[in-house]
């Protein structure tokens, strides 16, 4: 039987039925047993809360069932926004093996994957001709390669500093051993530790690979594997593979930097008192939050802007 999105049942359409049961369950319990699955660092969010949780799920299921592609994206919205902070989670659990908040980090991989059910059973009623053809490789109009320029070089004064601290350099009035110390002392993982003890900083080799994430989303080669993937060599790449942590990093470091950029700058005014934390003085803190917090914003905007543009310009077209 054809539905109302214009399609036979499918199994995005089921796996998403069963994702709202699984999710709107998860957070039943963990609304009932007074478990908050909101966290933002050391913080949690009350309880109540997840209630939420169970409301996007009836909402999405509701969608499922009157195959209304407006509701569908509406619940896809509203998960995305629950699952904020998945990206942080991610690399916290691949350089330190563990997760700020194991609870939290359940209810973004959640979401995460309703985004990715509810999305693509969005999309899969669209009509299409006989056949679908592949667009020609290339590069995004001159203001999406300007973004993804000012997003890379956001990242610069970030990864210097980072840098400065991993070969054993002193900035903010802290030294590169003060911050393995502190490292050390907040549980960092031997993987985290041994490329210290290299040189390397981590994140500073995260935001390397954002830098190459965003030329690709720009640039023609973006589309087709370069010739030293051998095998895989002039082949198109899959849309999904670098749509997928294109939006994720835009959905978390856009608000991320964005909010951040904004409470540096009131606490540079002087209306709001920023904690040192772990330097030295109240001052030291605010030169590296202003460093830290103004790439992530930057790059985040420009990651929202060439992934945009990647998912217009690989768009198939129908023949």
């Amino acid at each position: 039987m054809i539905d109302g999105l214009g399609m036979t049942s499918s199994w995005p359409h089921r796996a998403a039925l069963f994702w709202t049961v699984a999710y709107g369950g998860f957070g039943l319990v963990c609304a009932l047993t007074d478990t908050p699955v909101f966290a933002g660092g050391d913080h949690r969010a009350p309880a109540g809360l997840d209630w939420s949780v169970v409301a996007i799920a009836a909402l999405a299921a509701a969608a499922l069932r009157s195959r209304r592609r407006a509701l569908l994206w509406t619940a896809c919205a509203l998960s995305a926004i629950s699952a904020f902070g998945l990206l942080m989670n991610v690399i916290t659990l691949v350089f330190e093996q563990r997760v700020d908040d194991p609870v939290a980090a359940a209810n973004e991989a959640f979401a995460a994957l309703g985004v990715v059910l509810l999305a693509v059973t969005a999309r899969s009623g669209r009509p299409s001709g006989r056949s679908v053809c592949p667009p020609a490789p290339s590069p995004a109009p001159r203001s999406a390669r300007w973004a993804a320029y000012a997003g890379a070089l956001a990242f610069v004064p970030y990864a210097l500093m980072k840098t400065t601290w991993a070969v054993g350099g002193t900035f903010a009035g802290t030294s590169g051993a003060e911050m393995r110390a502190i490292a050390e002392r907040n549980g960092a993982s031997g993987l985290w530790l041994t490329l210290e003890s290299w040189g390397i900083d981590a994140t500073a080799l995260l935001a390397a690979l954002g830098i190459f994430l965003i030329f690709g989303l720009v640039r023609p080669w973006g589309q087709v594997f370069p010739r030293w993937t051998l095998v895989l060599r002039g082949r198109r790449v899959p849309r999904w593979l670098p749509l997928t942590p294109a939006l994720l990093g835009a959905a978390t470091l856009a608000p991320y930097g964005v909010a951040g950029v904004g409470y540096a700058a009131l606490a540079t005014a002087g209306a709001v008192t920023i904690p040192r934390g772990d330097f030295h003085t109240s001052a030291d803190a605010l030169l590296v939050s202003w460093i830290g917090l103004s790439a992530f914003g930057v790059y985040g905007i420009a990651l929202t802007v060439a992934a945009r543009s990647y998912w217009l310009r690989t768009r198939p077209t129908c023949a």
